[in-house]
């Protein structure tokens, strides 16, 4: 193991000077039908299928356990009415199939498109707002590594979608775009100690409305950079007043507010580029739900990472890509306390990827990486019950991953 933890380092080392190759928003293409309905390309009343997928190999060292999955398989199906409206659906499932063992069957997006004018839509449904990098470029072939960025996944939740309306816009005289929606509210009853704010989103299903939450971002594109600010605040306690008030929580629009603030930098010049995201969570009444819930949760919750890469085809034409990275990702889901929560350090983690990934096209992408992870020290407060068989808690383990992606 040592061999091979010296080896991912010396990668690292090789890397750590080079910048990443990542398509970003600034220079989206048009590869698949989905992109050519949303700009607008698809003929009047016709009907577009789309898709994307992707499916990955784990190795765990430490549990000396491998695990092979379809994570994830997507339909899209949309229309154009006319030039000026347009419906977009994903249907998703994950994890292969669905039994009472798991597994997820569910719509992604399921919106109505209106083209206001040449620099501003509005959309109507289940939608994914723009917060963040990954949210809206979820796609497999457009980002690095086999396992999407553990920040976006657990701070901000990844495919993050919720039914409202949204406006969406660019300025006329400046490289600037802009989005403004309103949402569903977050259900707190949902959120959970060591996954944040992820299980309290409703994602199209029975939405607490009696709560409500707003969601803004700015982007401004000079030159290769796209610098990005986005943002979310909503309630968390979609109860009547009556109920509310008998777990002694704020109801209302935005009672019981959580909080999100995103800050995002990426470049991209010819086969280089680089990316770096900061977010952080703020819950004030966090005391409150752990209270009426029997939770864990924190106060804050931060996150951050950078990446780095390089495309080694780029100057070789009809060769596809063949891009090496090196991410380092740090993030902390109790970095502020409540009054009555317990901390636990293995939620404070940090984990350096490197890998590799292949495109032979730009709709098909072969992957392949290394995550090393490091955790704070587990808590014995916090564990009740163990199995016989447990093993001590290690504050460091590997994962080999690999995997496949396409999209249409």
């Amino acid at each position: 193991m040592k061999k091979f933890l010296s080896v991912a380092l010396l990668a690292i080392t090789v890397f750590s000077n080079t910048k990443a190759q990542q398509r970003t928003p600034a220079q989206q293409l048009i590869l698949t039908n989905e992109d050519s309905l949303h700009a607008g390309k698809s003929q009047n009343n016709r009907t577009v299928i789309s898709g994307y997928g992707s499916a990955s190999y784990q190795r765990n060292f430490n549990a000396g356990f491998s695990q092979m999955n379809l994570d994830r398989a997507v339909l899209f199906v949309g229309h154009r009415f006319n030039e000026k409206i347009a419906f977009f659906s994903e249907l998703e499932v994950e994890d292969a199939k669905v039994d009472g063992s798991g597994g997820e069957a569910a719509m992604e997006q399921a919106f109505l498109k209106f083209n206001l004018n040449d620099r501003q839509y509005l959309v109507a449904g289940l939608f994914i707002p723009r917060i963040g990098i990954l949210n809206e470029n979820h796609l497999p072939v457009n980002f690095n590594g086999v396992e999407r960025p553990i920040v976006e996944q657990l701070i901000i939740p990844a495919t993050w979608r919720e039914l409202g309306v949204g406006l969406y816009g660019s300025f006329k005289n400046a490289p600037v775009n802009y989005t403004l929606g309103i949402l569903n509210g977050l259900n707190s009853a949902g959120f959970d100690h060591g996954s944040g704010i992820r299980d309290g989103r409703a994602e199209g299903r029975d939405g607490t409305a009696n709560n409500l939450a707003l969601t803004g971002s700015v982007q401004y594109k000079p030159g290769d950079f796209l610098f990005q600010v986005s943002g979310y605040a909503g309630g968390t306690v979609g109860l009547n007043r009556r109920a509310a008030d008998s777990l002694n929580l704020n109801s209302g629009g935005f009672g019981t507010p959580v909080y999100l603030g995103e800050g995002d930098i990426q470049y991209n010049h010819k086969g280089f580029s680089a990316k770096a995201l900061f977010a952080y969570i703020s819950y004030p009444d966090a005391n409150k739900i752990n209270l009426a819930y029997a939770k864990n949760l924190a106060t804050g919750m931060y996150g951050t990472y950078a990446e780095a890469a390089y495309d080694w085809l780029y100057k070789k034409k009809n060769k596809g890509e063949l891009i090496s990275f090196v991410r380092y990702e740090m993030l902390d889901l109790n970095s502020s306390l409540a009054s009555n929560s317990i901390y636990d350090g293995t939620e404070k983690q940090s984990h350096i990827i490197v890998g590799l990934g292949y495109l032979p096209i730009p709709n098909v992408v072969i992957k392949a990486d290394v995550r090393l992870m490091h955790t704070g020290p587990q808590n014995s407060a916090l564990v009740i019950n163990p199995p016989p068989n447990a093993l001590p808690y290690q504050q460091n383990n590997q994962f080999l991953n690999l995997g496949i992606g396409y999209s249409f």
